[in-house]
């Protein structure tokens, strides 16, 4: 989560294949024997999370928990080829990079007697390294004794709805679709994250659908297994890996390319991002508030700014990095109630990562360490938002007692031993797939876990009898 640029390159390193019981191609074995009618029909109650999502498909399956779903005309609805409007094309980016040609040439730089992983993009590294530095210097000097109150608290109001633009907006519908909004909640949704000021949609959702796929891989665009820093802000300063790249083209688009809203975004982004995130926020304060001019630009386009992006940076980093693991104690993404408070409802990473599509992202909807989910079902009440997402009670139960570290709370009441007890058998470059959305259907091959397995030996032939596969 969190995005900053969308210029592309790669550096070279890939981790070996695993072998063992957990093993990906164990997994595609298993799922081998289950591929019978009868296995298909459990598809959506299957507590074993063993099927990675691909958008190939998309049936009306009910869920057993979903909030009102409105009244549809078919029973099956299958997603068309989209076919991208002309005026729409040259807004699309464009990925000409030939992924041979740069694993043969491209390595990481060296500064300072420091060997990094992948070359730098030092443009980016001057520009967040400086947003950073006269950020803090800025809130060192800045003089208390002229605080304006009101335009200090409109300061975390537009924190707020840049927040909720990320969370339920590019994170929980565009990517995830774990709800459906009508059109005015989709141009919220859309001028929400304009105020939040990161990446085109396109490349937010694609990252993100990617991260989701092949989490805690080189096909991760935030890697945790790399550090702190990277997983939280070095990976925008840094040329993508080639399996990001790779990965990332594999990755169906179809139904964000498709949405007028997102269509709109991506023609007309740089406006919209420089007019809500920093000219609209700015203006407010001076002309409302009686703020003066720089100390609203500090407010707005420093402090509140650098901290909505380290908010979001955070669930990449601290969220999949400390905290308990009660859903699944063999993926590194964990429960953080700080960056739950921090990103408005998005630090219950253990839980998002094993069901992603639960629109709540999170098991149970507290609102006070959960406001997108607040806000998302007042828009359920008023119409504008429907078919909320949830897996059933069940499900989630047989689930975190087959995987979990002991740390839910069922299981601390049933004497089990608490997190501090349990080994967290995971595996650091092996992502165990999540437990399927029942309204998809999955192609066992195309989207086994074995692609995740990134076989650095791989040849371009046979990577392309695969991407062949994918589009079929």
């Amino acid at each position: 989560m969190g995005h900053l640029s969308t210029t592309e390159r790669v550096c070279t390193t890939t981790p070996m294949p695993s072998t063992g019981e957990g093993s990906p191609t164990s997994s595609l074995t298993r799922r081998a024997k289950m591929a019978n009618s009868e296995a298909q029909n459990r598809r959506g109650e299957d507590s074993s999370p063993e099927s990675p999502v691909t958008r190939s498909k998309i049936s009306s399956t009910k869920l057993s928990n979903s909030s009102t779903t409105k009244p549809t005309t078919s029973t099956t609805t299958k997603l068309e080829k989209f076919e991208m409007p002309k005026d729409l094309v040259a807004h699309v980016p464009k990925d000409k990079i030939n992924l041979d040609d740069y694993i043969r040439t491209f390595k990481g730089d060296k500064v300072l007697g420091y060997q990094f992983d992948a070359p730098l993009k030092w443009d980016k590294v001057i520009q967040i390294s400086l947003l950073h530095i006269v950020a803090v210097v800025t809130l060192l000097l800045y003089p208390l004794e002229r605080l304006n109150i009101c335009a200090t608290i409109f300061s975390f109001f537009v924190g707020g709805i840049a927040g909720f633009g990320v969370t339920a907006g590019a994170h929980r519908f565009w990517t995830h679709r774990s709800y459906k909004a009508n059109l005015p909640l989709r141009i919220i949704l859309m001028l929400s994250y304009c105020v939040a000021g990161q990446n085109t949609l396109y490349d937010w959702v694609r990252d993100h659908r990617v991260h989701h796929k092949y989490s805690e891989t080189n096909a991760d665009p935030h890697n945790a297994n790399r550090g702190f820093f990277f997983s939280h802000v070095g990976w925008l300063m840094m040329l993508k890996h080639p399996e990001v790249l790779r990965r990332g083209r594999q990755i169906d688009m179809d139904d964000i390319l498709a949405d007028p809203v997102v269509q709109f975004h991506q023609k007309y982004f740089i406006p919209l991002k420089i007019a809500f995130c920093f000219v609209l926020p700015t203006l407010i304060p001076v002309y409302f508030f009686g703020e003066e001019w720089g100390l609203a630009f500090a407010q707005q386009c420093l402090f509140r700014y650098v901290g909505s992006l380290n908010f979001t940076w955070s669930v990449n980093s601290a969220a999949h990095l400390w905290g308990s693991r009660p859903y699944d104690k063999r993926i590194m993404p964990s429960e953080n109630i700080y960056v739950s408070i921090l990103a408005m409802g998005e630090g219950w990473h253990n839980y998002h990562h094993v069901f992603p599509w639960d629109y709540k992202a999170a098991e149970l909807g507290n609102y006070h360490v959960n406001f997108t989910t607040m806000v998302l079902d007042a828009f359920n009440k008023l119409g504008w938002a429907w078919n909320m997402k949830q897996p059933s009670k069940e499900l989630v139960r047989r689930t975190l007692e087959k995987y979990g570290d002991g740390s839910h709370a069922s299981a601390r009441a049933a004497g089990a031993d608490g997190p501090s007890a349990v080994a967290a058998q995971m595996v650091g470059h092996l992502h165990y797939a999540e437990v399927p959305d029942p309204e998809i259907e999955y192609d066992a091959e195309s989207s086994s876990t074995e692609s995740a397995k990134l076989d650095e030996n791989e040849n371009e032939s046979e990577r392309q009898k695969k991407t062949k596969k994918i589009a079929i």
